[in-house]
């Protein structure tokens, strides 16, 4: 989808709430605040010959224990394989933390892409699809951020109603990446100018741009901000780094910038497409934000 040109024809910009394309986070989700940058990393461990990582069976569909609240389903069972035996025993690992837990709880299996709500009799009090990370890495000026949805206990930390997304530098590594972009972050104070004596800054937690001869004007915050073939990261403090509605309606914050959250785009539900959180539909979410208090465990396998 092509962009849309602001009024200079030095400036570009993107609508970051309206371009399918350009709008990463709509295809694959607004998750994961910091998402694990670091150096590029060695592949995964290498396999004997002739044999492959394999096998669990996930639960299809099925409570991670026994539970008298629930019945499982009745699909044959599919085989999971595993990129390494690290990565296997790390699965069985938090599988077993999740099915000896005895409190209140909720369980999520990535693998079934699943969410149960767990009372403290065993009881499935809630079940729900659910969206996880889609296991890949991006690569970008020598970077790293790897998108996986985290097995192991977390606990809900916090609670929001219409929560806000802060873009994180993965974001703006996705778009410049897509649209052969030069990236740069933009200085919370000081100037940035432009190849055409244009001038970007900040004031009143708007990034705005002094063209040659007039007034400082500010940009449209739901666009992204690129000219001469670079994509400007807003500093976090401004308003152009905020984009409403994409976590939906409610949140549960797990630390870390991992979260159970609300979407717009509900078909997603059930995939593997997000950066790292977890993501319901608006009845399961709604739900979770009513009966799931703050400092309950979060068992993820």
């Amino acid at each position: 989808m092509p962009t849309k040109p602001f009024s200079s024809r030095t400036a570009v910009h993107s609508p970051m709430r309206t371009t399918a394309l350009l709008l990463v986070l709509a295809a694959g989700g607004a998750c994961q605040r910091n998402a694990i940058a670091q150096e590029p990393a060695p592949g995964p461990a290498p396999q004997p010959a002739g044999t492959e990582w394999v096998s669990l069976t996930p639960n299809n569909g099925r409570a991670p224990i026994s539970t008298r609240g629930h019945r499982g389903g009745v699909e044959e069972p599919m085989t999971t394989r595993f990129r390494s035996r690290t990565d296997s025993l790390e699965y069985v690992t938090a599988r077993r933390v999740a099915e000896r837990a005895a409190n209140y709880r909720v369980v999520v299996s990535v693998i079934d892409r699943k969410l149960w709500v767990i009372g403290t009799r065993g009881d499935t009090l809630r079940e729900a699809d659910v969206a996880v990370a889609r296991d890949e890495a991006l690569k970008f000026n020598g970077r790293t951020w790897v998108f996986k949805t985290p097995r192991g206990r977390r606990v809900v930390r916090s609670k929001g109603e219409n929560p806000i997304w802060t873009p994180p530098e993965w974001h703006y590594a996705e778009v410049a990446r897509d649209y052969n972009l030069k990236m740069r972050a933009m200085p919370p104070h000081g100037t940035v100018k432009l190849k055409d004596g244009s001038v970007l800054s900040v004031r009143d937690s708007l990034v705005g741009i002094t063209r040659p001869g007039q007034k400082w004007e500010a940009l449209p915050v739901d666009y992204e901000v690129v000219f001469d073939s670079v994509l400007y990261i807003p500093p976090v403090s401004t308003k152009n780094r905020r984009i409403e509605g994409q976590l939906g309606k409610y949140k549960l914050d797990l630390g870390d910038g991992y979260m159970l959250h609300g979407t717009p785009h509900q078909h997603t539900v059930g995939s593997a497409v997000t950066h790292g959180c977890v993501r319901l539909r608006d009845e399961d979410i709604a739900w979770l934000y009513r009966h799931v208090p703050v400092g309950t465990s979060v068992y993820i396998y």
